[in-house]
């Protein structure tokens, strides 16, 4: 899994965790390598791991201080990342999501499409021909970074906030979008929006999404869209597909 590209480092967090990090900055490889590597300690359980989290570009490994020590778990990992090659994460599940990209629901996209180079109708192509993975979750409960879009999508965020966002709108900024958790201020541009709820809390699994899901966003009207904010319940007319 190392190359001249991809260097993994082992850095102490607390007494009982380690973080790995694949690299100090966001690229999509670092980002598949930290998912691949996640995926391969939950697979392999090594002995006295309590937790795996995989962030941006990270996974943070947790252990029992009473059944294990640092040194044998790094040791372990070490042995993983030497191991055969595996930057490329499984993906499991595939989500396709409607969304409405009409003046009612994306208030913003035209803002965004100028910033990045594309008519509205180019940047509704883009944002629906391809297949989006979720690199993180975090900021909010439930909260995805979907991404990595074309590099001209790497618009800055805005100079000031919008001060309140409805839940399920689709917001973006650096190559990423966000399907926003609840309402809130921001600083990325509202392109489009989903009746999709992505934290449940009470649900038994109150995260929607898993880090490395695929998603696919599924061009609908805004009448549609109004329809299916009133009347589809948290999945907001999404099709999951189970893909292993």
């Amino acid at each position: 899994m190392t190359d001249q590209a991809i260097e993994p480092a082992f850095r102490p967090l607390g007494v009982d965790g380690i973080l790995v990090r694949f690299s100090k900055i966001l690229t999509e490889r670092a980002n598949a390598a930290a998912l691949a590597f996640r995926d391969a300690i939950q697979n392999q359980k090594p002995d006295g791991v309590t937790e795996v989290a995989s962030s941006l570009t990270s996974v943070r490994v947790a252990f029992d201080p009473a059944m294990t020590n640092r040194d044998a778990v790094q040791a372990r990992l070490q042995q993983l990342l030497n191991g055969p090659a595996t930057d490329t994460p499984t993906a499991k599940r595939l989500w396709c999501i409607p969304t409405a990209f009409g003046p009612n629901h994306a208030p913003q996209l035209a803002e965004a499409a100028a910033h990045a180079g594309v008519s509205e109708a180019q940047a509704i192509a883009e944002l629906t021909n391809q297949t989006v993975r979720v690199i993180a979750i975090g900021f909010a409960p439930g909260q995805p970074y979907l991404g990595m879009l074309p590099a001209h999508w790497d618009i800055p965020r805005q100079s000031s906030l919008t001060e309140r966002l409805p839940r399920g709108a689709l917001i973006t900024a650096v190559r990423q979008l966000i399907i926003w958790a609840a309402e809130a201020p921001t600083g990325w541009r509202h392109i489009g929006q989903t009746a999709f709820d992505v934290y449940r809390p009470d649900s038994d699994q109150p995260f929607a999404f898993i880090p490395g899901d695929e998603v696919r966003f599924v061009h609908v009207p805004d009448t549609e869209m109004a329809d299916l904010l009133a009347n589809s319940g948290a999945d907001g007319g999404a099709r999951c597909a189970v893909l292993q």
